[in-house]
């Protein structure tokens, strides 16, 4: 992939005005991070709450992401942005009142922080979607490397400012400053226009949707290896910022302040991770810098565990926050480069769901280990299994980014039909002729294994190659859909990298024209008529 500057992103000014507002919006969540995880602290000294504070923001990403990326590939991702927005406003705001009154309890406070993960949940893969529609594909890259360096910018500051703030305030103030650090989102959301596609079928129903979403990512190797190792990364590496409060006070012995500057010397090491991102993309393949992340964010898990002084828990945070939006980011631009437009929202649920869903049994699984062990032996345990977890790779190793055309082939056309049909109409069945030489039989069926899982992983049903046992020349590829709908919803999906599948078997086909199509409908039972009427051909001039 064509090499770009890191910053070529900026010149779109879309781009530039929601991420400047972004930056407000994840300072206020970060200040309401920090505010939750200390108020934590005080209403408990159970380690596995505390970490449950991070668990209860992660667990409705693992829990939601499937609905809103359906959601978020069916419905107008700019709508679906602000209702999740002002969701998380109203939320913040109720959050703000009720510690005004000192009305939290440790299980009240987690359920607050529960849906403000529900908003994130539904907000997360309509905006990571959105990019795709604000920049090219050559900018993506550096349009995800840019949002995490905007969100670890304000992590370097503001869990700083959200510990000044409750050390002076309290965390009502936190809070409070959350919700109205929404607000220069939702302006900017609302001054958007984009431009989708114009859609000519009905919407997909919400449980097609969803299982279209499930079977394209279970047909596409590459997506469950980007998954599989997000997983595996948040399980172990969320133990940084799930015991960091109880490391600021029990070890470091220190106040809402040194939590905050944790947290800020974190979010700082992932700015120069960001910043490096693309110089290390042009070098270097992404198994290795995968691995190299993960090898530093291991040593740093370690380092933290055997500090007892705050500067050396500073320079291991440092190399912690560099390795975790590099690997991040990788696994998220991974996932939309390989994926079409018309899924992309459902795969980067699918991917939020397994990394967040690592991360929230992660924070558990440390708190609970912090519990009977104690936080420096938590973190030291965490290194270890993300250490060990650096040898997945021999098995599942990260692809590089590819070149595929992913857009709409554009080759499909409605065909004329004798009958009259609904998009309801259904089953349809399509069988397709093709007339191959005995010498080229191997290469005919090495084409159909790729054409195979094409087919199915667009929507296709009970595929089948099937061979003439009196004229051993002709095959026939034939395959189910639901319903009409279902079949142009199919043909659509066909993106230009698939093409080359398409060309491959037309250059083996010996017979005369075109491979030969049959769309047939089927009857279950033999009725006295039917009640679809035939349509006049139209007239040849």
């Amino acid at each position: 992939m064509e090499h770009r500057s890191t910053y070529a992103p900026f010149r779109n000014p879309t781009f530039r005005n929601l991420w400047s507002a972004t930056l407000a919006s994840n300072l206020g969540g970060l200040i309401q991070a920090v505010g939750a995880g200390w108020l934590m602290t005080s209403l408990t000294t159970q380690h596995s709450l505390v970490a449950l504070v991070q668990a209860s923001n992660t667990l409705p990403i693992m829990l939601f992401s499937l609905i809103a990326g359906a959601l978020a590939d069916s419905f107008n991702r700019r709508r679906i942005l602000l209702v999740a927005q002002v969701f998380m406003l109203v939320v913040s705001a109720l959050l703000a009142a009720f510690a005004w009154q000192g009305s939290l309890t440790p299980w009240t406070l987690l359920g607050f922080t529960f849906l403000i993960g529900c908003g994130t949940a539904l907000y997360n893969p309509a905006w990571q979607a959105s990019m795709g529609d604000i920049v090219g594909r050559a900018d993506l890259p550096n349009a995800v490397s840019l949002n995490s360096m905007g969100f670890n910018m304000m992590r370097s500051v503001g869990p700083a400012i959200g510990g000044f703030i409750v050390a002076a305030a309290g965390a009502a103030m936190a809070f409070a400053a959350n919700a109205l650090s929404y607000v220069p989102l939702i302006l900017a959301l609302l001054v958007w226009r984009p431009v989708y596609p114009e859609e000519n079928l009905p919407r997909e129903p919400l449980h097609r949707a969803l299982g279209a979403g499930l079977r394209y990512v279970a047909m596409s190797p590459a997506l469950i290896r980007v998954m599989t190792r997000g997983a595996l990364f948040g399980f172990a590496a969320c133990a940084v910022l799930a015991l960091m409060p109880t490391l600021a006070r029990d070890v470091l012995r220190g106040t809402a302040v040194t939590y905050g500057v944790m947290l800020g010397a974190f979010g700082f090491g992932a700015i120069i991770g960001a910043a490096l991102n693309g110089r290390l993309r042009a070098r270097l393949g992404n198994e290795s810098i995968v691995q190299g992340a993960s090898v530093a964010f291991a040593a740093g898990l370690i380092a933290l565990g055997f500090s007892k002084f705050l500067i050396f828990s500073l320079v291991a945070l440092l190399a912690c926050g560099v390795a975790w939006v590099m690997t991040l980011s990788l696994f998220n631009v991974s996932v939309q480069l390989a994926t079409p437009r018309w899924v992309v929202g459902r795969a980067l649920s699918f991917y939020q769901m397994a990394t967040f869903g690592g991360m929230a049994t992660g924070s558990w699984v440390w708190g609970v280990l912090a519990d009977g062990w104690g936080t420096d032996r938590a973190l030291i345990a965490a290194g270890v299994v993300l250490g060990i977890g650096v040898l997945i790779g021999r098995w599942l190793p990260m692809a590089d980014f590819s070149d595929l055309d992913l857009d709409p082939s554009g080759r499909f056309t409605e065909p004329a039909l004798r009958l009259e049909l609904r998009h309801r109409s259904g089953p349809i069945m399509v069988m397709i002729d093709y007339r191959i030489a005995q010498e080229d039989v191997g290469a005919f069926l090495a084409a159909m294994q790729d054409r195979r899982r094409i087919r199915r992983r667009d929507g296709a049903r009970q595929w089948a190659l099937l061979r003439n046992l009196e004229n051993p020349e002709q095959w026939t590829e034939s395959y189910h859909v639901p319903t009409w709908v279902d079949y142009i919803r199919h043909q659509q999906r066909r993106t230009k990298a698939d093409l080359d599948v398409s060309e491959r078997l037309l250059a083996l086909h010996r017979g005369p024209g075109q491979p030969t199509v049959h769309r047939m409908i089927e009857r279950q039972t033999v009725p006295l008529r039917d009640d679809m009427p035939l349509k006049p051909l139209p007239e040849v001039p």
